[in-house]
């Protein structure tokens, strides 16, 4: 079974629509998850939280999800009933999802900066075998003993002087492998 992963949309309706076709056509996944920021920064945020509310996309809150943007009534009680963190199960594997890190959208797991120990620590202590993050807007993919960790990047490209990986993520369950893939390539 596999799972798309995108994060960090950021009102970037084309790349969001591109990651989508490419994960439901090329990659044809069983289930897609977002680790939020659906809204901030790009032009066309409406769009962008109308089309994952559509889809019934899981998504957790990520931190431009709590501000106030240019949205229908329905696409802001949308943003503000999503949650911090999200857990399921997909064929036996259960799946931690959240917008930074565990409990709190506004910091973000960087590989350089968490060890081994921390990820098994993580995955233990919330029971599961993965847990995918966003925030940090770079890719990330961490196999420990306990499963892996898992961040697809960001899908935003307009230009800003933070870094955008333009980038979403397939994760194989069976496996617990995780590739990532550049939206801009074909």
């Amino acid at each position: 079974m596999n799972v798309g992963v995108i994060s960090d949309i950021h009102g970037d309706i084309h790349a969001l629509e591109s990651a989508l076709n490419r994960l439901d056509r090329i990659h044809q996944v069983d289930h897609i998850l977002c680790a939020g920021d659906l809204v901030g920064r790009g032009p066309r945020p409406n769009e962008v939280v109308t089309l994952i509310r559509e889809r019934g996309i899981p998504t957790v809150r990520g931190n431009h999800d709590e501000l106030s943007y240019s949205l229908s009534p329905e696409n802001r009680a949308f943003l503000r009933a999503l949650p911090l963190d999200w857990k399921g199960n997909f064929g036996g594997i259960s799946v931690y999802m959240c917008h930074g890190k565990p409990g709190n959208n506004l910091w973000g797991l960087y590989r350089d900066h968490i060890s081994d120990t921390l990820l098994n620590m993580m995955l233990s202590s919330l029971g599961v075998e993965v847990l995918v993050t966003g925030h940090t807007h770079v890719p990330l993919y961490a196999r420990v003993k306990s499963g892996c960790v898992v961040n697809a990047g960001s899908l935003y490209t307009f230009a800003n002087s933070r870094a955008s990986s333009r980038t979403y993520g397939v994760l194989s369950l069976s496996e617990l492998t995780f590739n990532v893939y550049d939206i801009q390539r074909s």
